[in-house]
């Protein structure tokens, strides 16, 4: 009888220890095992998700996203925007730097967010409706033809023995962007009312000089300003410098007074995607695929590992989009909404939301309007 009593004991004794084990893989596992779940924390109305098409104007879609919605916020007025007005004669002022810099220079179809403010102040804006950039019952873009056509022309003329003239480039130029894309509207009819491009901007109450691009590396003093070196700045736009810290605490006080922010945004890493509309930076890379539907654990990102991913091209200028808002996962991660231009057909609508971690390591620069920045940080940046 004894014998049994001791080994029915030890029985129990194992299994009460199997039981803890099993609690306690119950308890912890969902911390690393759980799908997302998200909360929203802030949310700023913007335009419906368009498709860039085959084309890589992801500037001018994401930039032009961000002046609807400044538009909204100053006067609220709901404007669609052409994206293609501000490509088409953007063109144009890379077929100058081209051709001035004897071909060495950026000719392509990329661009930053400041090309879309310094096209406002030179050209105006059209709505979508009176250019949309399609021709002959077109359903998308595709500029591959086109780009190829505009650099193998500026190329000839570069080359060419004959004299020169800038206007035998620019007429050139210029008919192929009216083959392809249309040519530019000089008047039109909204609402009753007749624009030109530039009066149709004071109506929208937008004013490009209102906007500064911030961004976040140690090649420069912080607080200081200077040109950011990366291929799609053919225009030499100028970036004001802050820590990561401080550049997270733009995009967070601007969304928190509701401002919505322009992004320059590296989306190369496997674990950027938009087919699942998430973006973070494991830990791990065991857990790439995973994080994209489980939460994982995350890199401690710093100033010297976001300057180094930059320096060896680790973190490169791919993409522009739209941050319109902030939500939280089910531990209180914090995640940006950002609106792409992929099309609204996968997840999210068309939205990606991002780790604050992704941000940290991924984000090249924002774009911002000057009201949306701390008065500490203004006055440290002489605004």
């Amino acid at each position: 009888m004894e014998m049994t009593i001791n080994f029915t004991n030890k029985k129990i004794s194992a299994m009460k220890k199997i039981f803890l084990v099993l609690f306690a893989f119950i308890i912890t596992a969902p911390i690393f095992s759980q799908k997302y779940t998200f909360t929203v924390v802030k949310d700023i109305q913007a335009t419906s998700v368009k498709s860039q098409g085959h084309t890589g104007t992801c500037w001018s879609f994401s930039t032009s996203s961000f002046v609807e919605s400044e538009i909204k916020r100053l006067s609220g007025l709901d404007i669609p925007v052409s994206e293609m007005y501000f490509v088409r004669n953007t063109y144009m002022l890379k077929a100058w730097n081209y051709v001035m810099r004897q071909g060495n220079a950026q000719f392509g179809e990329g661009g930053l967010a400041h090309d879309v403010t310094n096209a406002v102040r030179e050209f105006g804006i059209v709505p979508r409706d009176e250019f949309t950039g399609l021709l002959n019952d077109q359903k998308s873009y595709d500029h591959e033809e086109m780009s190829t056509l505009l650099k193998t022309t500026l190329d000839e003329f570069i080359k060419s023995d004959a004299k020169k003239s800038a206007r035998d480039w620019e007429d050139a130029i210029n008919q192929i962007l009216d083959t392809y894309m249309g040519k530019n509207p000089i008047t039109f009819n909204y609402n009753g009312n007749i624009y030109s491009p530039k009066t149709f901007v004071e109506m929208t109450k937008f004013n490009p000089d209102d906007y500064v691009s911030i961004t976040s590396f140690t090649q420069q003093p912080f607080y200081s300003k200077f040109i950011l070196n990366i291929p799609d700045n053919f225009s030499n736009g100028s970036f004001y410098n802050v820590s990561v810290n401080d550049m997270i605490g733009v995009i967070n006080t601007a969304l928190a007074n509701g401002f919505t922010i322009s992004l320059d945004v590296d989306v190369s890493e496997p674990t950027f995607s938009a087919k699942n509309g998430v973006a973070v930076l494991p830990l791990n890379a065991d857990d790439n695929t995973k994080s994209l539907t489980e939460i994982v654990p995350e890199q401690n990102v710093t100033q010297l590992s976001r300057q180094q991913n930059f320096e060896n091209y680790t973190t490169t200028d791919d993409h522009l989009m739209h941050i319109t808002g902030m939500l939280t996962d089910q531990k209180g991660t914090t995640y940006y909404k950002v609106k792409n231009s992929w099309g609204n057909t996968l997840a999210n609508g068309g939205y990606v939301y991002m780790s604050e971690i992704y941000a940290k390591m991924k984000f090249i620069s924002v774009m911002v309007h000057k009201d949306a920045i701390s008065k500490e940080l203004k006055a440290l940046l002489k605004l």
